[in-house]
């Protein structure tokens, strides 16, 4: 890593810093902020359409430039074969911004089934779902810091969508978004706990205000910006101590926050279930993952969020299995 990309990447993060946040939608959010790199002259911004396999249609810089910037690329990639080749064609590195979720589809999020499971297997992309625009500027602020001036191998990938969102993180949330998962309401104890990624954790937090409301069940719920990031660090943290039996064990982020209850677990996600299916070998409670074709075709809707959260609880005794059955009558579903 060369001190002047360092340099650059540390312009960027104060030019970032001293550009006034924006509390809306992740994608509108990543615009802005892309606005302010390109006026700052230190990073490559670059606003291009992924529809091709070949590297030959990207831009031409890529085989010129000698000396790196910070990257940006603002994309809309739909399979895992055009996400392959773009990251290719930036040597791995950057911040790969895809606004996919925003256009027409038949595919959850936008995108086939392949594309987040290429993501979850490649070792050197972390990638986040934001849920919202402080979400998605912490995550950029962190990836211009660990890819450029700290100098880490790999790339970073976001998945925008434009759905407004009023939240504001303090730092400890800022910090826990960079490592998979935060609570929405700090000491908040529930019945249950119900996680939620990207535009998912919209109908997860409407789930919960239904349980309170209808069944008189409290819901703690958590937002989980990286469901792949929170599974490969609890696996490594797993492999460490079946190697290292007669040492104290290594923790992880995922178990630090369900520790202290055996409430069930209901992770949500807009993708495909296998997504979030990563984290079950780690969760020390019952669990249930939901996600695009779990329960319907698309994204799981809050009422069926309720509905599993009723039959989790019943299966541990905790309601009457009636309710279950009760608020599939009440909720129309079949």
């Amino acid at each position: 890593m060369l001190a002047s990309t360092a340099n650059a990447a540390q312009l960027c993060i104060d030019a970032l810093n001293a550009a006034e946040p924006s509390r809306s939608s992740p994608l509108y959010t990543v615009m802005t902020m892309a606005n302010t790199l390109e006026f700052s002259r230190q990073a490559w911004v670059i606003r291009g359409q992924s529809r091709s396999r070949r590297v030959g249609s990207w831009p031409t810089w890529f085989a010129r430039n000698t000396d790196e910037k910070p990257l940006l690329y603002l994309h809309s990639a739909a399979s895992s074969a055009q996400l392959c080749a773009l990251s290719d064609a930036t040597a791995q590195r950057g911040i790969l911004c895809n606004d996919i979720e925003s256009q027409p589809s038949p595919w959850p999020k936008g995108a086939q089934p392949s594309l987040p499971l290429w993501l979850a297997t490649h070792p050197r992309c972390t990638p986040y779902d934001p849920a919202s625009g402080e979400e998605a500027r912490a995550i950029v602020l962190a990836g211009l810091r660990t890819l450029y001036v700290d100098g880490q191998p790999g790339f970073y990938y976001l998945a925008l969508h434009d759905q407004e969102s009023t939240v504001t993180l303090d730092t400890q949330g800022r910090e826990d978004v960079l490592k998979g998962m935060y609570p929405t309401r700090r000491g908040h104890v529930g019945d249950v706990r119900l996680l939620g990624a990207g535009r998912a954790l919209g109908e997860v937090a409407h789930a919960a205000h239904l349980l309170e409301q209808d069944w008189n069940v409290m819901a703690e719920v958590w937002s989980c910006p990286s469901y792949t990031r929170l599974a490969r660090e609890a696996a490594a943290a797993a492999c460490w101590n079946r190697l290292h039996p007669m040492a104290v064990e290594h923790s992880c982020h995922l178990r630090e926050c369900l520790a202290g209850s055996t409430a069930p677990v209901i992770a949500v996600t807009g993708y495909p279930q296998p997504i979030v299916d990563q984290l079950a070998p780690y969760v020390g409670a019952p669990f249930v993952a939901l996600g695009a074709g779990s329960v319907q075709a698309s994204a799981p809707s809050r009422y069926w969020i309720v509905v599993s959260a009723l039959r989790a609880l019943a299966d541990e005794g905790r309601v009457d299995a009636q309710q279950v059955q009760t608020a599939m009558t009440r909720y129309s579903l079949k």
